[in-house]
């Protein structure tokens, strides 16, 4: 689950900014979920969003409810988008269709993204999150977008 996450960001003009492509980790908290989800029949998330990350190191043992080392960048109107995939096709998700979109309204620093399953909040839990390789500025009337694939691959 070692998977590319994109995410660019445009200026009020449209204009693009800056674009980063890492990859993210698969918390702890996360490939639990999924194993259950998917093998003990526990009631599966429908909707997963998308968050931004402040700086500060990501690492497997965060969760949803707590990330020391860093926290959520919510300079952005409303909550956590959704993260709207299409359907698998060669062991990889993603919402190529649909990318999160987040609609600056202040002056932040943005050095990950993640994808949590609530809209907003510390409940729930947070499947994975990505390290940019260094944090990036964003202004009011920006906009960021965010591509995240999700692949299952054999080693």
């Amino acid at each position: 689950f070692h998977n590319p996450v994109e995410v660019k960001c445009y200026d009020k003009d449209g204009n693009l900014k800056w674009e980063e492509v890492n990859y993210n980790v698969c918390t702890d908290e996360g490939l639990t979920a999924m194993l259950n989800y998917t093998f003990h029949a526990t009631a599966q998330i429908a909707t997963w969003y998308v968050g931004l990350a402040g700086a500060g190191a990501k690492a497997v043992a965060n969760t949803a409810a707590s990330h020391a080392a860093w926290t959520e960048v919510t300079a952005y109107a409303g909550s956590r988008p959704a993260w709207v995939e299409t359907a698998a096709s060669a062991k990889s998700i993603s919402n190529t269709g649909n990318l999160a979109s987040f609609a600056i309204n202040g002056d932040a620093t943005v050095a990950g993204a993640g994808i949590w399953s609530d809209a907003s909040g510390t409940a729930g839990v947070l499947f994975a999150v990505v390290d940019f390789a260094s944090p990036r500025t964003v202004a009011d009337g920006d906009t960021l977008t965010v591509l995240y694939t999700i692949t299952c691959a054999d080693s």
